[in-house]
C-alpha cells in the first residue's frame, strides 16, 4: 500500500462494467485513479464510490481515438493526481455483424477505439513511466482474439492488442515498465446484455447457455478481471511482461 501512495493509475472505459471494477480495485490497492470515459459525467458515480472509501479519484472525459483529446486528458491527470505510471487500456465498443454485412464504419470504429486508443494512450503515458523508471501497462484483449463468428472487426482488434502488448514489453522493459494483456471470456456487462438483446435472447437465458459450456460452470464477473489486472499492476509482477492471461473459466485454444 505504501509503495502506491505516490502512484497514479489511468483506467479507460471506466464509467461502467469491467473498467469501473478495475478502477475501484486499483483504488483499494492504493493508487490514485483517473476514471476516464467518453462522457465525463458518467464517470462520477465511480469516482464518488472511490472517494467514499478515502482514496483519490478524478473523472476525465476523453475520446481515446482522438490524439489531441488524449494528450489533454493525460496532462490533466498528471497535473491533478501526479504522473500516471499505471495504464489500463479497457475502452472498447462492439459493432458485431457477419463479414458480408459489416460496413467500413463498423470496422473503423472498432479498430479506432481498441487499437488506436490503446496506442495513443500508451504513447501519452510512457513518458511519465520512463521518467519514473517504473510503469505498468495492462491492455484488455478477449478470447475473441482467437476468432469468433460475427466479430471479424473485434477479433482482429483484440488480436492486434496482443501483438501491441508484446511489442511494448520489448521496447519498454529496460525502463522498468511491464506490459501485459488480460483476455476475458464471457463477462456479465452492459455490453454482453446488449449482445443478447440484439440476438433476441433474454439475458438470463443467454448467460445460462454460455455458462453451460464453461468448465468453471459460470460466466465471468467484472471483479474477476479486476483481480487479474490488480496482479499485473502490482510490485510483485515486475518480472512478468509480454504475457496474455485468459480469464475465461477454463482453458483457451
Amino acid at each position: 500500500m505504501n509503495t502506491h501512495e505516490r502512484r497514479t493509475a489511468v483506467v479507460t472505459g471506466a464509467a461502467r462494467g469491467i473498467g469501473a471494477a478495475v478502477a475501484r480495485r486499483l483504488a483499494l490497492d492504493g493508487f490514485a485513479v483517473a476514471v476516464l470515459d467518453l462522457d465525463e459525467a458518467a464517470c462520477r458515480t465511480v469516482v464518488d464510490d472511490i472517494r467514499s472509501e478515502g482514496a483519490q479519484a478524478l473523472a476525465v472525459g476523453a475520446d481515446v481515438a482522438d490524439e489531441a483529446a488524449v494528450e489533454t486528458a493525460v496532462a490533466r491527470v498528471a497535473d491533478a493526481l501526479g504522473p500516471p505510471t499505471v495504464l489500463v487500456n479497457n475502452a472498447g465498443v462492439i459493432r458485431d455483424n457477419l463479414l458480408f454485412r459489416m460496413t467500413g464504419d463498423d470496422w473503423d470504429t472498432v479498430m479506432n477505439v481498441h487499437l488506436r486508443g490503446a496506442f495513443l494512450m500508451s504513447r501519452a503515458v510512457q513518458r511519465f513511466m520512463t521518467e519514473q523508471r517504473w510503469g505498468r501497462i495492462v491492455n484488455l484483449s478477449s478470447t475473441s482474439a482467437l476468432g469468433n463468428r460475427g466479430q471479424a472487426n473485434y477479433a482482429a482488434a483484440k488480436a492486434g492488442v496482443q501483438g501491441f502488448t508484446k511489442t511494448l514489453a520489448v521496447e519498454l522493459g529496460k525502463f522498468g515498465i511491464t506490459a501485459n494483456a488480460v483476455a476475458p471470456g464471457f463477462v456479465e456487462t452492459d455490453m454482453t446484455a446488449a449482445t443478447a438483446e440484439r440476438m433476441g435472447v433474454p439475458f438470463e437465458e443467454f448467460k445460462a447457455s454460455v455458462a453451460a459450456g464453461v468448465p468453471a460452470a459460470r460466466i465471468g464477473w467484472p471483479e474477476d478481471i479486476a483481480h487479474a489486472v490488480s496482479y499485473f499492476t502490482s510490485e510483485g509482477a515486475g518480472f512478468v511482461s509480454g504475457q496474455v492471461l485468459y480469464v475465461a473459466g477454463g482453458p483457451c485454444d
